[in-house]
């Protein structure tokens, strides 16, 4: 298969050495809690990583599939299918490019989006056969992608290759994957909007850090009789940090010569820190869609019923957009217009995620198997296991069925 020299790496000694994606992408913002945010020092915010590790991981665990949508043979109601026929299939689902994953490819690209609003993949085709068929997908660092809208309202992106090269492209062979858009061209980016949150998110945790680093807090006043001299208050301070630092921290104080020692209690606005930390790991989830107990942020009058249910509300609320987002972006970036109408589309199948324990597994498939919703062979497939001999007819529930009269058959009561 052939690349766009862009994307082409010059035979070079050693490995190319690895750019700093978040130097590239963004410089710093000032804040108004006196912290200067880069992208390296926000992805530091423990909370900031979980969110974007909740999301991506999340789009990424579940199977993304090429499915097929037809004529049903037994139903006025179409079937659907995997499509493993088409080269899109394996791409999508395990093998998008030479070196990564579905999983991985997908992960990246939630990261991007999530963050700065934007992910971009390389779509390379090739004539096969006549036609243009994709045979690689491959993910763009966004600091290296300037997008235009331009007077026809298509799109092209410019793309800066690792040895400065800049090339331009089609919309046709970039699959933009936008997260949530103001101008419908370009995602918000997410790290500039709240910066405020991060930035105090920051300041918070530096603050607390140094307060640590000192003991928590100045434990108490030295104090002697008489004025000291600039030597013998060297020497004084010289002997404190000696016998009542590191591991003699809280050892007894030895005091001579009318010394005296005054402890210190902690102030209320110590006191605050951790009340503060904790509510700017609720303000940096405001901004992600992402509920605090998906990052391990608990609140001690949750109960395990709405713990599960707050489980629940983060695939409804916060994955499932992003899911639909996924599947309609593929959709129209990754598949022809000829390809939709014959049925083509894309699937992330979220069902992996909202499976219970086995006794509510149990209960859920019993359900749909004597219902008639699920063959028996079909829920044993979705428990990865092998089909059995005559599973493939559904059951017909006792109350749906006729007496030899003719007359619908009831409850008996």
């Amino acid at each position: 298969m052939k690349l766009p020299d862009i994307f082409r790496r010059k035979a070079a000694a050693g490995n190319d050495p690895i750019e700093q994606l978040y130097a590239m992408l963004l410089g710093r913002l000032s804040t108004k809690a006196g912290v200067e945010l880069t992208r390296e020092t926000a992805l530091r915010v423990g909370v900031l990583f979980a969110c974007l590790r909740v999301i991506s991981q999340g789009c990424a665990q579940v199977p993304f599939k090429l499915m097929r949508e037809g004529k049903s043979n037994v139903s006025i109601y179409p079937q659907r299918l995997p499509a493993t026929d088409h080269a899109l299939y394996d791409l999508l689902h395990r093998r998008p490019n030479g070196w990564q994953t579905s999983f991985e490819l997908r992960e990246t690209m939630l990261l991007h989006a999530a963050l700065i609003g934007s992910a971009f993949v390389f779509n390379n085709r090739v004539q096969i056969g006549g036609q243009l068929q994709t045979v690689e997908l491959i993910p763009l660092d966004p600091g290296r992608v300037v997008y235009t809208q331009n007077t026809d309202w298509s799109i092209s992106y410019k793309v800066t290759g690792r040895q400065g090269q800049v090339q331009e492209f089609p919309q046709q062979a970039i699959w933009h994957l936008r997260g949530p858009s103001w101008n419908g061209v370009g995602g918000l980016d997410i790290l500039s909007l709240a910066r405020e949150a991060l930035g105090l998110a920051v300041a918070a945790e530096d603050s607390q850090a140094k307060l640590h680093k000192n003991g928590v807090q100045p434990s108490g006043t030295y104090t002697v009789p008489d004025k000291l001299d600039e030597a013998q208050y060297k020497k004084l301070k010289k002997f404190i940090e000696e016998n009542n630092a590191g591991a003699n921290r809280h050892a007894v104080a030895i005091l001579d010569n009318g010394a005296k020692f005054a402890a210190h209690s902690m102030t209320g606005v110590d006191a605050q820190h951790l009340e503060t930390r904790r509510y700017q790991i609720e303000e940096v989830c405001r901004f992600f869609g992402v509920m605090p107990i998906m990052v391990g942020h608990s609140d001690k009058s949750q109960t395990y019923a709405s713990a599960e249910q707050m489980f629940l509300a983060h695939l409804t609320h916060c994955l499932m957009p992003w899911y639909e987002r996924i599947q309609q972006s593929a959709d129209v970036n990754l598949l022809t217009q000829s390809e939709r109408q014959q049925g083509y589309y894309t699937k992330l199948v979220e069902a992996g995620l909202i499976r219970g324990d086995l006794k509510t597994q149990g209960e859920f498939f019993y359900r749909m198997v004597n219902g008639g919703i699920f063959v028996r062979n079909e829920a044993r497939g979705l428990m990865d296991r092998n089909p059995i001999e005559g599973l493939d007819d559904p059951l017909t529930p006792t109350n749906m069925t006729n007496d030899p009269s003719g007359a619908p058959a009831g409850n008996a009561n």
